[in-house]
């Protein structure tokens, strides 16, 4: 337990317990933030009183209030064994209810309402249940639990906050319900920053910080909001501040290391975008990512119809802890990437580097193509577009990209559609808000998706578009399907339903088969049975084409098929794999191998080529790559793998700066060639095939007259 750690000398902890004792004294301390005295005052009054679950109440929620996700699992703990001799306790009920709201649990509604049953005068729990409705953007909801606030204390500023919300989010200027308060300024900036809306988030959390300069989680969460749009000095002195007041939470805490990490990170910048990479593997993939960023802006802006006239910067993070930093206290948000806008500074995407996850474990272009999207459908809604059919939109941007990319259906999401769990498109938002298990998350990014799918299929990426214009203009879903699909909203939910269960109705039928065929196809192979694995393995595949996770059965099938040296069924096998998604590295390596070797060299580039949008980092794949390109002639295709390696820090740099020196020659640039050439020979000065490049490409000099050569600055 980290608090207790720093509780420092025992002799603190023995006299605290005899001299203050009181519930008052603790509560005191808390108050001051002197949370080392509190914990111990606490510590003793449970010990003394072991009876009394107020303390063990008040107890948890002060570890609430400090906050990291040690202090947390104290607080859960504190709570659940109030709970073990009380069920019914109202403050621990409240307690859990208010973690898991702050974890975007789909359990924390529950919580709430058994914390009103057992109290029904408990004001936070049925604020909270106000708050769990606007989260849900179910402004009619909201209204009612805030109205039941304020029955219960008319001066409740969370329960006017969230009714004054609903008018600031629907474009009020003024409103009745303006709690003219930090807390309520608070908590409007919260609903702000949920819907994405950061510029109005940033403009409320200042006004809470302005009325009160010691509303600590205010102050954090503007410092976090200024730290998601680069503005790291501000963002740093407001971070800071919260630390040294003792507010020393997960979100406060880790931010301000990853402030401290940005010495490590460069940036690079055109007029419109700006791609911050870590220094150590920016020279490998800036040409990657560089270039398929000015990609998809171009093609973005001729399909939505919009011109960008705000930067948008790129970061990529090696370390996925520092990505995870960038989500902390948002709802519904893949593990991959997240995008912020806004009107004032413009557009982040924060991503995982291809080095911060398991080889082939995410595609990062298809990424990058779904994040961008975001920028695109939140500027042209000026973010009021809802959060599934931004997200659905950005599903069904990866695939329109490329057919090999994006997440396959996976047997979650299988599941849940043969149980009917998918939900109706106008309450779609809450399978990202408030999921009901982990599952729903997934499962509503696929069901969002395959709607932007089926309506593009339909009625047309024009009628996406319109869509998106309604939105704007804040109008809900349930209006928006009316008018643009002519179509009643649960009409619309029957005929996706019968969409996808059809799709999808061989391998659900099959599931069970496919499951068990598997299991036997393994064996088979550890056994190297190959025949087994042939025999049983084109049906399991056809069962679940979609699968192609580790212990996929394209994999067994092309390894059964080359211990039998069945070269040509093996290659087949491998290009069905990545045709329908496949991502491990080895395997797309392993198909490029049997194309060279019988002969198909372009082919096998095209195989290696695409293993850079999925996992860059193996400077081998490189090499190889660049060799082919070599062969056939791709002298930028060579230049660009060479340049790669020769930003990688190479193992053996005189190779790869002759290498590079190589392609250059090919694509006519030999005065670039000759400075790789110069490069090579300081790693290595006798290397042989340097030297005599450089001799053909400085007019034949002698070794004596070529050596003053200089390189070009």
């Amino acid at each position: 337990m980290k608090l207790v750690a720093r509780l420092g000398l025992l002799a603190l902890v023995v006299h605290l317990a005899v001299s203050a004792q009181t519930l008052e004294q603790a509560e005191d301390l808390w108050h001051k933030r002197d949370f080392k005295a509190a914990y111990a005052v606490f510590q003793a009054l449970v010990a003394q009183h072991p009876d009394n679950l107020e303390y063990k109440v008040l107890w948890g929620r002060m570890f609430m209030d400090h906050g990291d996700r040690d202090d947390l699992d104290d607080a859960s703990t504190q709570f659940k064994e109030v709970l073990k001799v009380d069920k019914s306790n109202p403050g621990a009920l409240l307690g859990l209810a208010l973690l898991a709201a702050d974890q975007y649990d789909g359990g924390a509604e529950k919580l709430a309402r058994q914390a009103i049953e057992a109290d029904p005068k408990l004001l936070e729990a049925q604020e909270l249940l106000a708050r769990l409705a606007l989260e849900d953007n179910n402004d009619s909801k909201a209204t009612a639990e805030a109205r039941k606030a304020l029955a219960i204390d008319p001066t409740s500023i969370v329960g006017k906050a969230i009714l004054a919300s609903i008018d600031w989010l629907s474009g009020k200027k003024e409103t009745s319900w303006d709690p003219h308060a930090a807390l309520g300024y608070s908590t409007a900036a919260h609903f702000f920053m949920i819907n994405r809306r950061y510029d109005e988030a940033i403009q409320y959390y200042r006004k809470a910080v302005d009325l009160d300069p010691e509303l600590w989680r205010a102050r954090s969460e503007l410092g976090i909001n200024l730290m998601r749009f680069g503005q790291n000095d501000e963002a740093m002195q407001q971070l800071a501040d919260c630390f040294l007041h003792k507010l020393q939470d997960s979100a406060t805490k880790n931010t301000l290391m990853l402030l401290d990490k940005y010495v490590n990170f460069v940036t690079t910048k055109t007029n419109l975008t700006a791609l911050k990479l870590d220094k150590k593997e920016a020279g490998l993939l800036r040409p990657y990512f560089q270039a398929e960023i000015d990609r998809v802006i171009a093609t973005y802006e001729k399909k939505y119809k919009i011109k960008l006239d705000r930067p948008v910067q790129v970061e990529a993070y090696p370390v996925h802890e520092d990505f995870a930093v960038r989500t902390l206290g948002m709802p519904g948000l893949g593990a991959l990437g997240v995008t912020f806008t806004s009107r004032t500074y413009g557009s982040t995407i924060a991503l995982d580097s291809p080095s911060g996850r398991k080889p082939g474990a995410f595609h990062w272009d298809s990424t990058l193509w779904h994040e961008m999207s975001h920028v695109f459908t939140l500027t042209i809604t000026n973010s009021l577009v809802p959060r599934w059919f931004t997200e659905g939109i950005a599903v069904h941007e990866e695939t329109a990209a490329n057919p090999e990319w994006g997440d396959r259906i996976t047997p979650e999401i299988l599941m849940a559609i043969k149980e009917r769990q998918l939900l109706p498109v106008a309450d779609l938002d809450r399978g990202f808000v408030h999921p009901v298990n982990n599952v729903q998350v997934i499962v509503s990014y696929y069901q969002a998706g395959r709607i932007c799918d089926y309506i593009t299929e339909k009625w047309g990426w024009d009628t996406i578009l319109a869509m998106l214009h309604d939105f704007a203009s804040q109008t809900d879903t349930a209006t928006v399907i009316r008018k643009e699909l002519k179509i009643e909203p649960a009409d619309f939910d029957n005929q996706l339903r019968t969409l996808i269960e059809g799709e999808n109705k061989n391998t659900i039928e099959h599931f069970d088969q496919w499951r068990a065929s598997l299991k036997q196809i393994a064996a088979a192979d550890k056994a190297k049975d190959y025949d087994t694995v042939i025999k049983l393995g084109s049906a399991a595949r056809d069962y679940y084409p979609d699968f192609v996770e580790d212990g996929n059965v394209y994999e067994f099938l092309a390894n059964a098929y080359l211990a039998k040296s069945d070269k040509t069924d093996a290659i087949a096998e491998l290009e069905r794999y990545m045709k329908i998604g496949g991502r491990n590295p080895d395997t797309l390596n392993q198909l490029a191998t049997q194309l060279t070797a019988a002969g198909n060299r372009q082919e096998a580039a095209a195989v290696l080529d695409r293993t850079n949008y999925i996992y860059p980092m193996d400077d081998a794949t490189h090499i190889k790559l660049g060799g082919l390109w070599l062969d056939l002639k791709n002298a930028p295709g060579a230049i660009r793998e060479f340049q790669a390696i020769v930003g990688h820090n190479p193992a053996d740099p005189a190779q790869a700066h002759y290498d590079l020196a190589r392609a250059y020659h090919l694509n006519r640039q030999d005065d670039l060639a000759i400075d790789e050439l110069l490069s090579s020979l300081e790693a290595a000065p006798g290397f042989r095939a340097a030297q005599k490049l450089l001799l053909e490409l400085s007019g034949g000099e002698n070794e004596t007259t070529a050596a003053p050569l200089k390189k070009r600055e």
